[in-house]
């Protein structure tokens, strides 16, 4: 009799085993569906705070391309507001520039700069990109540099204050918002403890 419950009992267990292992793989392959059917995009929660999905945008670069944000997905993102008249912004940008010749290519990292465009203190669009070349050139600035030439995309992101960079990781979530000018080392953390 004891040994008939002692087996019963092992039965049970081995067939609760089964059931959840079989359980796990179902809810795996419906995830692998989903995904591959667009919908974990519909799931994604669109907003500013950290593990939200940052708001798309295309903007056009200092070079004429267009560049869309969404396009980065894979890559960790650092995506910095910025204008050319802000001390801070000033003071950070070499930091910025050594963290992409350094880091950038090993770290799977792309940074994009908004410029503030709407904001700069030229009185025409084309004297206001000017400036921008100018800054990026006095600078040797090579990651892209995108014009916000109608504030929309400075306004999606509730820019008050700049410099402000928001961290993305390589699933295109935000992980971290920074407000102020970093530095090199606080650009490396910051990436690092992305996915």
């Amino acid at each position: 009799m004891k040994k008939n419950i002692g087996l019963l009992i092992v039965v049970l267990l081995v067939v609760a085993m089964i059931g959840t292992y079989v359980k796990q793989q179902i809810d795996k392959d419906r995830e692998i569906e989903a995904a591959s059917l667009g919908k974990e995009m519909e799931e994604r929660k669109v907003g500013l705070k950290n593990g939200d999905t940052p708001p798309d945008f295309t903007l056009t670069s200092l070079d004429g391309e267009d560049m869309t944000l969404s396009d980065f997905r894979g890559k960790k993102v650092v995506l910095n507001f910025w204008a050319t008249y802000c001390p801070p912004c000033k003071a950070e940008m070499p930091h910025m520039q050594n963290y992409y010749e350094q880091y950038a290519k090993k770290d799977n990292v792309e940074i994009i700069a908004v410029n503030l465009t709407t904001s700069e203190r030229d009185v025409t669009e084309d004297a206001k990109i000017d400036s921008v070349m100018t800054f990026r050139d006095s600078f040797d600035l090579t990651f892209p540099i995108l014009l916000d030439q109608k504030g929309t995309v400075g306004f999606d992101y509730q820019i008050l204050v700049i410099p402000t960079t928001y961290f993305i990781d390589s699933n295109g979530y935000i992980q971290r918002a920074i407000k102020g000018p970093m530095n090199v080392e606080m650009l490396k953390s910051y990436v690092d403890a992305l996915d």
